[in-house]
């Protein structure tokens, strides 16, 4: 097996989750694009997507984002792991969460001891603590993913979030920021297509609209379906120039690195945006530096 070291995600990545996750063939295309990572969301414990994305490139890192501590095994995580590390090394990173308490029962009420036991799990199992991520917006769960892991993925934050995030990782641990972007420049247009990617289900979650609280937004703002405040904040757009000053911003707040999830109409082409987006980036001669 390789050094236990994090794979280098670059500066820019994709985020891509649901039953939008890309075939093999698009990842190829994302990796020659120039960007760092593939974040694949929702992801079953057995890895196969994850792992047929990697045999399908040679450089891109992949990581998950996430797999799910209440329905995923930890015991079968790491089996994966294991197997796709002996087969394609140096290119997985494990990313896990507690996802949101809605429907999992009372044993939803204390993720932070449910994470933990997850990862003495993954200890156990040989997932390095280089090798893993976690879904973390709260204090304690930054703290947690700050001592057990290479650093934490968090989802649908401002760049104000990273500051905080940043003083509580120090330096040396991996923020990866997700940030939605929509290849629109009309203002109108944009919210119409980004609105419900950010409405449903996650103004409707608590531990979302708890942090976007946290983040100074006011119970007008998170009620359903999102101020246009709250929306603009949440999804990018404009011209290339705009949607790089944007993405930039979470770099300049602390964060190494942005998965960037498009949103896309169902008649958009989905290739092609993806090669907007990295010349918006400049990634052709950015790839894989680091942030």
């Amino acid at each position: 097996m390789s050094e236990s070291r994090t794979p280098d995600v670059g500066r820019f990545g994709v985020w891509i989750g649901g039953r939008a996750n890309p075939t093999p063939e698009l990842a190829y295309h994302l990796e020659t694009l120039g960007f760092g990572a593939v974040w694949l969301g929702g992801q079953p414990a057995d890895l196969r997507l994850v792992e047929a994305v990697i045999a399908n490139t040679s450089t891109i890192a992949v990581a998950t984002g996430i797999v799910n501590i209440w329905t995923d095994d930890a015991r079968e995580l790491a089996e994966s792991y294991r197997r796709i590390e002996a087969a394609h090394p140096g290119r997985l990173i494990v990313g896990i969460g507690a996802g949101h308490p809605e429907g999992q029962g009372e044993q939803a009420l204390k993720p932070y001891g449910a994470m933990v036991a997850y990862l003495d799990a993954l200890d156990e199992g040989g997932v390095p603590l280089e090798r893993r991520v976690l879904a973390a917006l709260g204090p304690r769960m930054l703290e947690l993913a700050r001592d057990r892991s290479a650093g934490a993925h968090p989802y649908l934050v401002t760049p104000s979030f990273n500051e905080g995030a940043r003083a509580i990782l120090g330096a040396g641990k991996l923020l990866a920021t997700e940030q939605r972007v929509v290849l629109r420049e009309d203002a109108e247009q944009a919210r119409e297509l980004g609105r419900p990617s950010v409405d449903r289900p996650y103004l409707g979650l608590r531990n979302y609209v708890n942090n976007l609280k946290r983040l100074g937004y006011s119970d007008d703002d998170v009620e359903s379906p999102g101020s246009d405040r709250l929306i603009d904040d949440l999804v990018v757009y404009g011209d290339d120039a705009a949607i790089e000053a944007r993405l930039s911003a979470h770099l300049r707040a602390g964060a190494d690195h942005v998965a960037v999830q498009l949103v896309q109409a169902s008649d958009d082409d989905v290739p092609g945006g993806y090669t907007q987006l990295a010349r918006a980036l400049g990634l052709p001669r950015d790839a894989g530096v680091q942030g």
